[in-house]
């Protein structure tokens, strides 16, 4: 009996690349046969996965899983196939967020809504790994739609970090971070008022780090820069660092006062587990799948206003007693998500797919 993941791409170090990985090794634990067909990978990666070209048609006992987080050919491929099927749903950016900045990301967002909401029929079973997500599949017709919690691998965490990278930011300056991939729906237009007001009403002594790739929407990344420049915020008060070796960003974690997110698009949101590794204080707006994340951890802003957010950041960064309470709620939390089960949840999940 078999159990196979689709996925259209294969990264090293990418969330969606690492749970498939780690379902392939626990479902063939369980004594299910298990393997990953992608379309691409990263060089390095072969032996890891398998091309989609080679797989051969399942039988009717055996399953299919894809991974949907883009629009691509294996939807299409997923929908024909004669076994059980299932998706693993990360959410895809609304297609708004981009029309401003880039007319093929809208393009492909659309696209990918298209294609999930035409599986909503085809699949027997749909998982999600936010509550969230889980709504957005039942919004959409799914029948049996489940939440499946993210993988995450907590012995990456125990690495050493850079202490080159941390000394460097350990000046006295409050360190604001953000992790993230520069993109519309993460707001960092926000985060870079927030700057401003913090440097100029409360403490020169700021800076905020903004961690991820600046590729995904360059003309947006180009804007931030822009903005940062007529506030008249220098590069060492607005760090974009693209993307980072672990023991640099375990660094930045470590060397970080506080973690603010004014994201109004979340399917998940890893960096908030991380920042309760590291016990980070969070800041975060309350959209979308990021007070499920929270689960009642961290602090959750209500409403934007750039005056309010940079005053609490402050007394989140200085006041020794709002940080320990603060950090105390993200630890029981980290505690409740570190718990699940996840290996017997996948193993029931598998099991109510082939059953």
């Amino acid at each position: 009996m078999r159990v196979d993941q689709l996925l259209p791409a294969f990264h090293r170090g990418d969330a969606i690349g690492d749970e498939a990985a780690h379902m392939r090794d626990a479902l063939r634990r369980r004594g299910y046969a298990s393997d990953i067909y992608r379309l691409t990978c990263d060089p390095g990666l072969e032996a890891e996965s398998l091309p989609f070209g080679d797989y051969s048609a399942p039988s009717a006992s055996d399953a299919a899983i894809l991974h949907f987080a883009l629009p691509s050919p294996l939807t299409q491929a997923l929908a024909g196939l004669p076994c059980r099927k299932a998706i693993v749903y990360h959410n895809i950016t609304p297609p708004e967020f981009f029309a401003d900045f880039s007319a093929e990301m809208a393009r492909i967002c659309r696209a990918g809504r298209e294609e999930l909401a035409g599986l909503a029929g085809a699949v027997d079973l749909a998982l999600a790994d936010s509550e969230y997500n889980c709504r957005e599949l039942r919004e959409l017709g799914f029948r049996r739609a489940e939440v499946f919690p993210l993988f995450v691998d907590f012995s990456r965490y125990d690495r050493p970090h850079s202490p080159f990278v941390y000394d460097l930011f350990k000046d006295g300056r409050v360190n604001i971070l953000f992790v993230g991939r520069v993109a519309p729906n993460k707001r960092i237009e926000n985060l870079i008022k927030v700057a401003f007001y913090y440097k100029k009403y409360i403490s020169p002594l700021v800076r905020l780090i903004v961690v991820g790739k600046t590729q995904s929407s360059v003309p947006y990344y180009r804007s931030l820069q822009r903005l940062a420049d007529e506030f008249y915020l220098r590069p060492e008060e607005v760090l974009f660092t693209g993307h980072l070796p672990e023991e640099e960003m375990t660094a930045l974690y470590r060397a970080s006062d506080v973690f603010l997110s004014l994201s109004e698009h979340e399917g998940f949101c890893l960096p908030l587990i991380e920042s309760m590794v590291f016990d980070l204080p969070i800041v975060a707006l309350d959209r979308t799948a990021v007070p499920f994340t929270l689960d009642g951890a961290g602090i959750l802003v209500k409403e934007w206003r750039v005056d309010a957010v940079a005053e609490l950041t402050a007394r989140v960064a200085r006041d020794p007693g709002v940080r320990s309470a603060v950090i105390e709620g993200q630890r029981r939390r980290l505690a409740a998500f570190r718990a699940a089960d996840w290996e017997g949840i996948l193993a029931g999940h598998a099991g109510r797919l082939l059953g």
